[in-house]
């Protein structure tokens, strides 16, 4: 499907980069910091705080389920206005409940917020992400993501090393509080800077209008669905377990934090590169490359203990991962360009139910065998059935071609 672009632009670079760094702001709390800060956090929280393995899990799944209720709030919610007053309580909600997981050792408490903080990513994810390319589109700018997907690689970073700077100095609970108050740095700027949607008489039906694409078929939409399923599954497990797998490896044992850093790393530029990619190959193709480059970061742990290789994938893992997230979004986005953060909340409960399942199955797999390989395995063969969905996606384009 070819770009969709205004052709009257309204609006200055200067502006655009404004609003794109308000959407990285968005993901760097929402997501990075709300959200992935309990990654390098576990570790801390079972030694000092008493947090269990169960209840370490269980943690994770109120996460998850916060998440596919905020995608299914968003998706519910038609108006634009409305988008734009949720985005904003999600920062809120992002910068409240990471704080609060440090007032309280009450297990109940902790999954309480760390529902609400699933519920605050999709701010960042989904509407910022909705919000900006509704913004792009409606001022005659390119209708791309990779800039503002930035923020999911950067907001590991961000916590990765935030957590690494306290943990020496604070105690568990000080760090939560710690990790709250540095979401005052990037909520400020993600409030003012993101600017509320315009009125929905602004695109009428006048010149703009006549430039949008006709909405995709029904079946576009199911393969697309599917594919994205695919990719959350492909997501989950490297997310959930990269530093577990790695840090049984005798010279990564006590590295696991900077492993999870160095995938945040990767992962900071990937969108922009992959958006450069898509231009020259297509939306279609850059997806299935990175498709196969995430098999590849996945099958890499359950084949070799070289430590070289392992790192390798978790470079590819950080490389592709958000550059999918941001493909994705970003062309069902430019398929809905009245309210692409509707059709993208739609699209991501495909993702989000992957990243429910997937998880318990590899955590069972692994209590019964001892061992992640049979569900990096199973990962992989997932996500090669993602890439043939997209190979019909390309063979149904192609067969289009002529009658267009």
């Amino acid at each position: 499907m070819p770009p969709l672009q205004s052709p009257l632009p309204t609006a200055s670079n200067g502006q655009r980069l404004r609003v794109l760094f308000a959407g990285i702001c968005a993901l760097i709390l929402t997501v990075g910091l709300a959200r992935f800060a309990y990654t390098p956090m576990l570790p801390i929280m079972r030694r000092e705080a008493g947090l269990t393995d169960l209840a370490a899990g269980w943690l994770a799944t109120f996460n998850y389920a916060g998440y596919i209720t905020g995608a299914l709030l968003a998706a519910a919610v038609g108006s634009l206005r409305q988008k734009f007053v949720m985005y904003r309580i999600g920062l809120v909600l992002a910068v409240a409940t990471t704080a609060a997981l440090g007032l309280t050792d009450n297990v109940a408490a902790w999954a309480v917020l760390r529902f609400l903080s699933g519920l605050s990513s999709t701010a960042g994810l989904l509407l910022a992400s909705g919000l900006a390319l509704n913004w792009l589109i409606r001022n005659g700018h390119r209708p791309e993501l990779g800039l503002h997907f930035t923020g999911l690689g950067l907001g590991i970073v961000v916590s990765g090393l935030a957590v690494g700077a306290m943990m020496n100095h604070l105690n568990w609970a000080q760090q939560w509080m710690g990790l709250g108050l540095l979401g005052l740095v990037f909520f400020v700027p993600a409030w003012f800077w993101l600017p509320a949607p315009a009125k929905p008489v602004a695109l009428g039906a006048g010149a703009a209008r006549t430039h949008a694409a006709a909405p995709p078929s029904r079946r576009w939409m199911a393969l697309l669905v599917a594919v994205y399923f695919c990719a959350g599954f492909g997501y989950v497990i490297s997310a959930t377990f990269i530093v577990a797998i790695l840090v049984k490896l005798p010279l990564l044992a006590s590295l696991g934090g900077w492993v999870w850093v160095i995938v945040g790393l990767a992962a900071a530029p990937s969108s922009f590169v992959w958006d450069r990619l898509a231009r020259r190959l297509g939306d279609i193709q850059a997806l299935l490359l990175a498709f196969g480059l995430e098999v590849v970061s996945i099958v890499l742990p359950a084949m070799t203990a070289d430590v070289s290789l392992n790192l390798l994938g978790a470079v590819l893992y950080g490389g592709t991962f958000v550059g999918i997230v941001s493909l994705t979004l970003t062309l069902i986005g430019r398929s809905f360009p009245d309210n692409p953060a509707k059709a993208m909340a739609g699209l991501t409960l495909s993702y989000g139910v992957a990243q429910i399942v997937a998880p318990a199955m590899a955590g069972a797999m692994a209590a019964h065998t001892g061992s992640y390989r049979g569900a990096l395995f199973i990962t992989a063969a997932v996500m090669l059935a993602g890439m043939g969905l997209l190979g019909v996606m390309l063979r149904d384009a192609a067969r289009q071609a002529p009658a267009r």
